[in-house]
């Protein structure tokens, strides 16, 4: 019965070990979707993955040309091959991202307009359903780990100990993602 009970210790490490990944994914995850919520600010990452059509391969900005800030609410996207430069501010204008895009020789210049307090508002609930989307992920996650705990033949004590970890780790990724989404609504306010 000894060497099961550590079998126990080091499949649970290994859970936890596992789980706490899992988390870290959904974490990120979802840090990646609010990089790509429009605010007030200009980011590269707003633009930098807007597919364009070149040689018949869709590739992406980041690609075809250097992604500026001009503050405080402008972009500019020097194209490096200039028979390329329409088809980049094409794909920006077509992907619905709400700028306002020129051209002025190689350089795709693109305007961030200010947001009006009913799009502030559709962006925020936008944050706050894709963070509701990570944390259902986080639960499934946690309630798989309870589940494989539940299975294992060890003393009450030990099963309880680790449903307590888990908890807390559940609790840990929960806490990035409110606070991802309070940073992300913040920006979205200023």
């Amino acid at each position: 019965m000894g060497g099961d009970f550590v079998v126990f210790i080091i499949d649970m490490d290994s859970l936890l070990t596992q789980l706490e990944a899992e988390f870290a994914a959904a974490t990120l995850h979802f840090k990646d979707e609010c990089f790509g919520i429009r605010t007030n600010r200009p980011s590269s990452r707003l633009i930098e993955d807007v597919k364009v059509e070149y040689f018949g391969q869709m590739t992406p900005v980041k690609q075809l040309g250097s992604i500026m800030i001009v503050p405080p609410r402008e972009m500019a996207v020097s194209v490096w091959d200039k028979a390329a430069v329409a088809e980049v501010a094409k794909a920006i204008e077509g992907a619905r991202l709400g700028l306002s895009v020129s051209v002025d020789g190689a350089v795709v210049r693109l305007a961030l307009p200010l947001l009006t307090n009913e799009r502030r508002a559709d962006l925020i609930k936008l944050a706050k359903a894709l963070a509701e989307k990570e944390r259902i992920k986080i639960r499934g996650f946690r309630d798989d780990a309870n589940k494989k705990i539940k299975a294992q033949e060890a003393d009450e004590d030990m099963r309880f100990r680790m449903k307590e970890n888990v908890q807390k780790a559940t609790d840990a990724a929960n806490g990035a993602i409110e606070a991802l989404l309070a940073s992300k609504i913040e920006e979205i306010n200023d």
